[in-house]
């Protein structure tokens, strides 16, 4: 960032401020107090996160009821401070389990004493929060004696301790993909991607060194190799901090110093068609507007050996719906009239089966011929599918190396669910 910010202001939802750090002396808290009231007045919600006057630049987000906000005068980079507003989000949540106008108020000085450390003179410093726990803390009392901040914070490795120790060392890695999709009326697929997540907990000592091999197409192809499985081409990434850029850049190698505990290593996401894993077709049939009639059929479109857990279809019926009669032949169905749907439940779903559900309800309201028929809610699925990735990304290996020379043991799991995904009846 090529400028500095000149003081941070946490503000309660009429825009009053609640309390400011004034890093630079050149923004008052009642000139940005002001200019955020005008903005509240005129637009009725803050809809813009960037606003300029009269030669000062405010940035802003929203938690609960509280919003955080930097002013400065200088040319900075917008995008860094917002997501510097948002580290100071999660380590607020860290230290006060929710970061709302009261806990706020219950933890002034605490709030004061973070500020101080997550910004020196307009530019952020560190902003881990398991660091900053180590030396800043939250009992009202504490021992004279001076206390040193970790290594960690003058460190090039500010998100990890050192002199971590743990008995058995271990790590686990869970690839996460969330599919999404949404089809229209006719069967047609109108959007589907798969966002996708290497999700690590660390038990190490000492300083590790980590290393991460995937199926990545570019890496084999360089290398002039060949995967036994599919390769695949990972695009739209999104690393943590602790992974080296410039070595990945370089040779597609994901290097790294983990922090300790749980962290999300790398995001991605494939904008490929993907075919439903669960595809669900409704038949819909109103008799004589006093009885309604659901035919449902639920196929599982992916291999035999795979299995789908905890499979839940929730189909929209009327609002005026009564008295249900269903029959399925797997699992178990219940009418929620609090969200206007029958939720069909089914624990275990193999590869290559369909199930049918049939369900009728009486409908006691008059309606008018000639009304226009209300625009049904979409069929909604949730699942989750063990040892299976849509995109077929594979870890090919992980290594952890320690000066230490001590043996570790690597555990990695796949699991695919449903995101947003959605099937229209109308």
């Amino acid at each position: 960032m090529a400028g500095a910010a000149s003081a941070l202001f946490l503000l309660d939802i009429k825009g009053r401020v609640l309390v400011w750090r004034d890093y630079r002396g050149d923004v008052s808290s009642t000139e940005a107090e002001r200019v955020f009231n005008k903005l509240i007045e005129r637009e009725g919600d803050v809809e813009y996160p960037v606003v300029h006057d009269n030669g000062v630049t405010y940035m802003f987000i929203q938690h609960s009821n509280v919003y955080l906000m930097i002013a400065t005068r200088q040319n900075c980079n917008a995008a860094s401070l917002l997501l510097f507003l948002h580290r100071v989000v999660d380590v607020f949540k860290h230290y006060f389990e929710q970061l709302e106008e009261e806990s706020l108020r219950d933890n002034f000085v605490v709030v004061y004493e973070l500020l101080d450390e997550m910004m020196d003179f307009g530019y952020p410093q560190y902003t881990e929060a398991k660091i900053l726990s180590e030396f800043i803390k939250t009992d009202a009392y504490r021992m004279e004696v001076t206390q040193r901040p970790p290594m960690a914070v003058t460190n090039a490795v500010s998100w990890r301790s050192e002199g971590i120790q743990y008995k058995k060392n271990e790590v686990f890695l869970d690839v996460v993909e969330s599919v999404n999709i949404l089809v229209n009326s006719n069967g047609q697929i109108i959007r589907s991607d798969v966002v996708g997540a290497l999700k690590m907990r660390t038990y190490l000592s000492g300083m590790p060194e980590c290393k991460l091999g995937l199926n990545d197409k570019v890496l084999l192809e360089a290398q002039g190799r060949t995967s036994k499985g599919k390769a695949i081409d990972l695009d739209d990434i999104k690393f943590h901090q602790c992974v080296r850029l410039a070595r990945f850049e370089n040779d597609r190698t994901i290097s790294f110093i983990p922090p300790d505990g749980a962290f999300d290593l790398m995001s991605y996401r494939l904008s490929t068609q993907v075919k439903p894993l669960i595809w669900v077709e409704a038949q819909v049939e109103t008799h004589s507007r006093s009885r309604i009639e659901f035919m449902v059929k639920a196929r599982s479109q992916f291999k035999e050996r795979s299995n789908a857990t905890n499979v839940e279809i929730q189909l929209p019926v009327p609002s005026d719906a009564t008295n249900p009669n269903i029959r399925t032949s797997m699992g178990s169905a219940t009418y929620a009239p609090e969200n206007d749907s029958l939720v069909w439940k089914i624990k275990s779903f193999p590869g290559g089966k369909e199930y049918m559900l049939r369900a009728e309800f009486q409908l006691p309201s008059v309606t008018a011929e000639d009304e226009a028929p209300e625009r049904k809610a979409p069929i909604r699925v949730k699942f989750e599918i063990p040892y299976f990735t849509v995109s077929g990304i594979q870890v090919r290996y992980l290594k952890i190396i320690e000066k230490s020379g001590y043996q570790s043991l690597p555990w990695v799991r796949y699991i695919t669910m449903a995101g947003e995904y959605e099937l229209r009846l109308m």
